[in-house]
């Protein structure tokens, strides 16, 4: 693959970079009040893009394909959303009489708390050969639950904004997150034959409006003299997530493929990366709304912008390795 090629396949992980060094050199303009207004233009405009796109993209009539292999859905709903959050406390206590910044470890229990993405683990998952249906199944359904349960979850492991009250957080959520998702499904019951047909590009239009949120996230950071994140910490949490993912892939592995699991490798393929992978499009917007108003909120969504490439960087490694598994157990 050449380089050019190469660039091109990852822009979204170059504009990540981008946005930031940008931000850092000219906060002013993406700040709260600045010339973006982005207390407007992202926490409401953008943030109802990112989900009434989602909406528009969701293909909910395909879901009931898979809607009966029950036990697969629960062990990946479970996973996601009740043991993954859960083992990351765990592991914060200990971490927490390290000198490892406070605010990279809050972002670290934020990832836990994310719902599995709409496409990352669908794509690894068809890559491999394994259980597609069930793995857009889980990443769909894991996304709606996560539109209640990851604000809940949140709540429970850091609390809220001391700016922001509680029944603010979820009325801004409902207008912005599951309003826009309504209608973007509604739309797509009229315009379905159109959108199959044109095939318009969801992921890119998402992605651009995130690097717009990531921007003035950051913008707000630089502009705070108060705020230091030191080299330390961010390698340390690199190292960290690398090793949260290889571990629960492992673990999803050796769960789905004992005796008495009744999965087949196809289920565990779409098991071990829909348990695994965290959604970036719609963390970041939550957290936005979630954590308004928290000067350190850039930090806390550092961990989830490093997770994001890191669980598609890795589960690309392993593609090769996963697939020669499942053809040798088809056998």
């Amino acid at each position: 693959m050449g380089l050019l090629e190469r660039l091109r396949k990852e822009w979204f992980i170059l504009g990540i970079v981008l946005v930031i060094a940008v931000a850092r050199l000219e906060p002013a303009v993406g700040v709260k009040g600045g010339p973006l207004k982005p207390e407007i233009t992202i926490t409401y405009i953008a943030v109802s893009a990112i989900f009434f796109n989602s909406g528009l993209s969701l293909k909910t009539e395909e879901l009931t394909s898979a809607l009966m292999h029950v036990k697969l859905h629960l062990f990946v709903q479970i996973f996601t959303l009740v043991f993954f959050p859960t083992a990351i406390w765990l592991f914060l206590q200990l971490l927490s009489i390290t000198p490892i910044n406070e605010w990279l470890l809050k972002g670290l229990q934020t990832v836990g708390c994310m719902p599995p993405p709409v496409s990352s683990a669908v794509i690894l998952t068809k890559a491999v050969g394994g259980n597609e249906a069930a793995a857009i199944f889980n990443s769909a359904f894991g996304s709606f639950l996560g539109i209640v349960i990851t604000p809940l979850l949140l709540l429970l492991f850091l609390g809220s904004s001391s700016s922001v009250p509680f029944t603010s957080i979820f009325s801004q959520l409902f207008m912005t997150v599951v309003v826009p998702l309504i209608i973007g499904q509604i739309v797509r019951r009229y315009i379905k034959d159109w959108l199959e047909r044109k095939k318009p590009p969801f992921g890119t239009i998402s992605s651009c409006v995130l690097l717009m949120i990531i921007y003035t996230t950051f913008c707000d950071t630089f502009a705070n003299p108060n705020i230091d994140l030191d080299k330390f910490s961010l390698i340390i949490i690199v190292f960290i997530i690398f090793s949260i993912q290889m571990s629960f892939m492992i673990l999803t592995f050796l769960f789905s493929t004992r005796n008495n699991s009744d999965f087949t490798p196809a289920d565990t393929v779409a098991i071990i990366f829909c348990s695994t992978h965290k959604s970036l499009t719609l963390g970041i917007p939550m957290l936005k709304i979630v954590f308004a108003g928290y000067e350190h909120l850039s930090l806390i969504s550092v961990p989830l912008l490093i997770y994001h490439p890191a669980q598609i960087l890795l589960g690309s490694l392993l593609v090769p390795t996963i697939k020669s598994w499942m053809v040798s157990r088809q056998k």
